[in-house]
């Protein structure tokens, strides 16, 4: 008991009549040590862990974080977490990779073919594909050399032959057919027209590797030469879609004639003069047939013009002879 404990509740009910009755007011304390007991009595429940009626102690309240309490009141200021769900935003939600997927794949599908489609056809206009021209053997070897270098002996036909690949048509490679373009016997040609050059140096008694490179030189600046003759004779033609390794390899056919000459001319002198003439009339017929037939292409576009075409072609072939004996020419 605390000494006055009950005036001192009587006097506060006196004067609170309608107050609380669980506040306690002491009015005087005695001692010391009465307020140290009374103030003991108050706050140690305060600081003990509450317990079960079973008497286990209770574990203790974790705080709980800032959005767990933010969806307890339903959101900031009283408003819901989640606004209202949109139905075109749920939509391209769950469509959205899928749709830009598929759309960004047609569309980089549909580029990347029409630029490969472009790409393919103007290489196959301008270069073609190298390894058609390689496809020979010995057999088209012979045959080919015989059309070059006897024409008039040639009773077949000049045009080209096509067969369908991938529903188009496209012609069969030289193994296949005598009057396609081949790469082989130009390179062929040339070499032995740079061998038989440095073995007639030799012979002459000029040999030097600066003799040899300048007649290197030479056969390149003809054959170039050559190409760009075609090349704008079939544009003056009316016919520029011929692919240049066609060009390439039908300009650098000359150089079988001028090589067999230039060995004549080794062991036989005067021979020289007889025997290049012949093969510069040869191949200028050959070019002649071949540019009319096989590079043209378009009988209506030569027939437009008779008079002039033959002209042009007329001026091909003429032109063979101060070319071969150009590159004939052994100089050192």
């Amino acid at each position: 008991m605390i000494p006055g404990g009950e005036s001192a509740k009587q006097a506060h009910h006196e004067k609170y009549p309608s107050g609380p009755s669980s506040v306690v007011f002491v009015g005087s304390l005695d001692s010391t040590w009465d307020l140290l007991l009374f103030a003991a009595t108050r706050c140690l429940p305060l600081l003990l862990p509450p317990t079960n009626p079973s008497g286990a102690a209770t574990p203790p309240v974790r705080r709980r974080s800032m959005a767990a309490m933010n969806n307890d009141l339903g959101g900031l200021g009283g408003r819901p977490a989640t606004s209202q769900a949109n139905p075109f935003e749920s939509a391209l939600y769950g469509a959205g990779p899928g749709l830009i997927r598929s759309g960004l794949g047609a569309y980089g599908e549909k580029f990347l073919g029409s630029s490969s489609e472009f790409m393919q056809s103007n290489i196959t206009q301008y270069l073609s594909n190298p390894q058609y021209y390689f496809q020979v053997n010995s057999q088209y070897v012979r045959n080919k050399l015989k059309v070059i270098l006897f024409p008039f002996l040639h009773r077949g036909h000049w045009t080209r032959i096509t067969e369908p690949v991938g529903g188009r048509l496209s012609y069969k490679p030289p193994i296949q057919d005598i009057n396609a373009p081949d790469l082989y016997i130009p390179l062929m040609a040339f070499g032995t027209y740079v061998v038989i050059a440095g073995y007639a140096l030799g012979v002459l008694g000029r040999f030097t590797p600066e003799a040899l490179t300048l007649q290197f030189t030479k056969g390149l600046l003809g054959w170039f030469l050559q190409v760009i003759l075609i090349r704008v004779l079939l544009y003056t033609l009316g016919s520029g879609e011929a692919p240049l390794l066609d060009i390439v390899a039908y300009a650098g056919y000359g150089f079988a004639g001028t090589s067999l000459a230039m060995l004549v001319r080794v062991f036989w002198s005067p021979s020289y003069y007889f025997v290049l003439p012949w093969f510069s009339i040869c191949t200028g017929v050959f070019l002649v047939k071949t540019m009319k037939r096989v590079l043209l292409g378009a009988p209506r576009s030569y027939e437009r013009h008779p008079s002039r075409n033959h002209y042009f072609l007329l001026f091909l072939a003429v032109v063979q002879f101060p070319m071969l004996f150009w590159l004939g020419n052994i100089s050192g």
